[in-house]
């Protein structure tokens, strides 16, 4: 099976955001523009992701990719979760909804492996586990090539032995969830030295994701080994992204981030906030009854605009985002990347200081 990553004129994919930023008119021109785009499976009906996906292909033609959620086991300790819901009441009655029901599923979770089999879509990625060999080899023969998500070497191993194609290799600095395969056990390692173990173990092409938002930021990566860089909160503010007016103004600051899981019970980077602060310490590790608890609460934040009740997922380096079109936002993070490569390739004293200016 050909690489996907071999046919792309920039090596820059964007990431799935699930929840909200992710649209297929925002996959749709970064795969215009030369790059991969991806829509996010996670949250949604398996008929809205077809519809989505029909949407998408409606505006391209290029190779694009879906990520899914793996589903994780029930929550162990339900008292905790009882426990919780009782620190949120107040929460609740302030912004006049009732909590949703701490429930577990599995984000339709055979129903989305079988779309993505029938409509054969070109990159499937996983995030939070790594599906058996059954289920990768079901979907490789559909046409599919298998990304999954690892943060660290013996996620990577794992994948590798299931099967998989290539790796999104999850730096500590990524905004949203950890891609971790155990939530208890993140391996919480920076993206540079993240890529050095990974490629030391495995062959596979690896897509770098984490903290990422510049022309020299994608050179970096792909300096020490990617094949591509993975951009999530650097589309964010493009206007083909449907991040919430009061997540945008956020950006728009200069707040420190923190990883919490307080709003899903997973792990996941994000904007501080309030809620973050004083419910942190509460909150169970418990995905996705966390998440279903929260949801209501976070959608009548979100409504209000009051972003101090609803996650503001953002990485590291959100402060470099750029209010640009998504393809014009590709076309200049290669461009920058392009030239950081050549400076750095120069011989001492010879570099052309032009090449690291933003156009």
């Amino acid at each position: 099976m050909g690489s996907v990553l071999s046919t792309l004129e920039h090596p820059i994919v964007q990431a799935p955001m699930g929840g909200g930023p992710g649209t297929p008119a925002l996959g749709a021109a970064v795969c215009e523009a030369g790059g991969l785009g991806f829509l996010a499976a996670g949250y949604r009906t398996p008929d809205d992701v077809r519809s989505e996906l029909a949407e998408l292909r409606q505006l391209t033609e290029r190779p694009f990719g879906l990520n899914l959620f793996v589903p994780g086991p029930p929550a162990s300790d339900r008292d905790a979760l009882g426990r919780y819901a009782g620190a949120l009441a107040s929460e609740a009655e302030r912004y006049g909804v009732e909590l949703g029901e701490p429930r577990h599923d599995d984000d339709h979770w055979g129903a989305k492996l079988a779309l993505a089999r029938e409509e054969r879509v070109p990159v499937v990625s996983f995030t939070f586990g790594c599906p058996d060999r059954a289920e990768i080899a079901a979907l490789r023969e559909a046409g599919c090539e298998v990304w999954v998500t690892v943060t660290g070497v013996d996620e990577a191993m794992a994948a590798a032995d299931a099967g998989a194609d290539a790796l999104v290799v999850q730096g500590v600095e990524a905004g949203g969830h950890r891609g971790s395969h155990d939530a208890a056990a993140p391996a919480d390692v920076g993206l540079l030295a993240l890529l050095q173990l990974v490629g030391a173990s495995t062959d596979l092409p690896l897509v770098a994701t984490g903290g990422i938002a510049t022309g020299r930021g994608v050179a970096a990566v792909l300096a020490a080994g990617a094949a591509a860089a993975q951009l999530g909160t650097a589309f964010m503010l493009t206007p083909e992204a449907a991040t919430s007016p009061a997540h945008r103004d956020a950006m728009r600051g200069r707040g420190p981030t923190a990883v919490t899981h307080a709003f899903t019970g997973r792990p996941a980077r994000g904007i501080e906030n309030r809620f973050m602060r004083e419910h942190e310490h509460e909150a169970p590790l418990a995905y996705p009854e966390v998440h279903n608890l929260t949801a209501p609460l976070r959608a009548a934040a979100r409504e209000r605009g009051d972003a101090d009740a609803f996650h503001l997922w953002a990485g590291q380096a959100y402060p470099l985002a750029l209010e640009l079109p998504a393809g014009e936002l590709v076309r200049r993070l290669a461009d920058e990347a392009r030239g950081a490569l050549r400076q750095a390739a120069a011989p001492r004293g010879a570099q052309d200081p032009k090449d690291s200016q933003v156009p």
